[in-house]
């Protein structure tokens, strides 16, 4: 099977490439259109986008393994990046790591059987002086407690 962008992804597509010099400039962003419209970045969609920006696939391959953000597998609905760096590592984000796993059954890595969450670690999520901090879509939480991380994902469920 094939996969194809809709017309309003081409479309979408067409403005992103606009807005740069250089078509290879503008990979992060059609990736992440990419991922709106596919959901997985499997490497049929990967060629898809390769073969649009007429780029080779191992530099849109190897730009998809470099960044958390892109997902190359089935995720949950709502996927929990946890920061494991320094900062967050001294300030408690282990704790917070441990707490999710044991509250949500899974470990690093996995998505729950109703597929509701995903949990994953991530490098640095750029917010150290507010460590520990999780990001779970596109917003980050703060300066977590363990009881905060409860009040969260009771609020997601």
């Amino acid at each position: 099977m094939t996969v194809e962008f809709s017309p309003q992804a081409k479309r979408e597509f067409k403005k992103t490439l606009a807005r740069y010099p250089h078509k290879e400039a503008a990979l992060l962003p059609v990736l992440h259109l990419a991922q709106r419209e596919f959901g997985v970045l499997s490497d049929e969609v990967l060629e898809q986008v390769a073969e649009l920006m007429d780029l080779p696939f191992s530099r849109v391959k190897g730009v998809v393994s470099f960044y958390t953000l892109y997902n190359t597998r089935e995720v949950g609905r709502h996927v929990i990046r946890i920061c494991h760096t320094l900062s967050c590592a001294l300030n408690g984000g282990e704790e917070v790591i441990e707490h999710i796993k044991k509250r949500l059954h899974i470990e690093v890595g996995e998505t729950t059987p109703d597929k509701k969450f995903t949990l994953l670690e991530c490098e640095c999520l750029g917010s150290c002086n507010t460590a520990p901090v999780m990001q779970i879509s596109d917003r980050y939480y703060e300066n977590l407690t363990l009881q905060q991380v409860d009040q969260i994902l009771d609020s997601l469920e």
